[in-house]
């Protein structure tokens, strides 16, 4: 079943809701529409699965319900450069599982999007799991991204006056030079990241965890480490070391937490399906199907 869903800008979503009928529904922002052809190829130079939503999708709906959509894109589409917040990023997504007729729902999202995980967790009782990758639950680098995206906003306004068509080529990631890369997308596209951001400064994500008490895992590759250049900051945004940091205590907070190895266990790498189900699957299985 596919559905256009109005959000809470007014822009307007499609989600699709498919599976093994009366199964735990997953909720997956994460998944993008397959691209095929020069696209596809680009987009596998980079790491990235150009089918990385109908993956997991194929991977998890002969078990579970799959409440798909695309938020990101939807997000890169349609900017909300003055009220992403996790307040209404919250909204948007309790608004599309309503809108879906699904009550109760697990969770899976990747970077900012696992930050989105948390702040839906806190804020209703709707939620029967939460699947985080790439986004440490405890010490998150709230402060390190905002510098980041602010930098990034910058950097749009900038070159505001740049042309898609001056790109012709798909750029090889072994030759960029990321101590000078320069951003070309939008200034509201960068802006409404500044604004999530912004919006968590004064967030404190070790005095909530008394407040999750649903199944829960956190994971991250163990190179998943990004040194930004001065374009960015100077910025390291250490996710494995936060992660591996507060292991302990996050376990002791109830949390699961797991470490992908491999040399080339990056950000990109640790997200793509290939990676993610066999970790994701059993998981669920485990957590959710025998209440089901």
């Amino acid at each position: 079943m596919d559905k256009i869903i109005r959000l809470s800008d007014g822009s307007e979503l499609k989600a699709g809701l498919v599976g093994h009928p009366g199964s735990p529904v997953i909720m997956l922002p994460v998944a993008k529409e397959s691209v095929y052809g020069q696209e596809a190829d680009h987009l596998r130079l980079w790491g990235v699965d150009p089918e990385l939503g109908q993956h997991f999708i194929d991977g998890l709906s002969d078990t579970f319900q799959l409440l798909y959509f695309d938020y990101e894109g939807q997000r890169l589409q349609h900017p909300n450069p003055d009220n992403l917040t996790p307040e209404s990023i919250v909204q948007d997504l309790l608004i599309i599982a309503s809108e879906m007729n699904v009550e109760k729902f697990s969770y899976y999202g990747y970077s900012w999007l696992a930050l989105v995980g948390l702040q839906l967790a806190i804020r209703t009782g709707r939620l029967e799991s939460l699947f985080m990758g790439g986004f440490p639950p405890l010490e998150g680098p709230y402060q390190e991204m905002l510098i980041v995206t602010n930098q990034t906003y910058q950097q749009a306004l900038t070159n505001q006056s740049f042309s898609a068509d001056d790109e012709q080529s798909p750029i090889n990631p072994e030759q960029v030079d990321w101590g000078n890369i320069q951003v070309k997308i939008s200034t509201n596209q960068t802006k409404q990241f500044v604004t999530m951001y912004q919006s968590l400064m004064e967030f404190d994500d070790r005095e909530i965890q008394h407040k999750l008490v649903i199944p829960r895992l956190a994971f991250a590759g163990e190179k998943d480490t990004i040194v930004y250049g001065e374009n960015f900051g100077n910025v390291t945004v250490d996710i494995i070391g936060k992660l591996e940091r507060n292991k302990s205590a996050l376990e002791q907070f109830g949390w699961d937490i797991e470490i992908l190895k491999g040399n080339d266990m990056d950000h990109t790498k640790a997200m793509q399906p290939a990676t993610v189900l066999p970790l994701l699957k059993p998981w669920l299985i485990r957590n959710l199907q025998m209440n089901s």
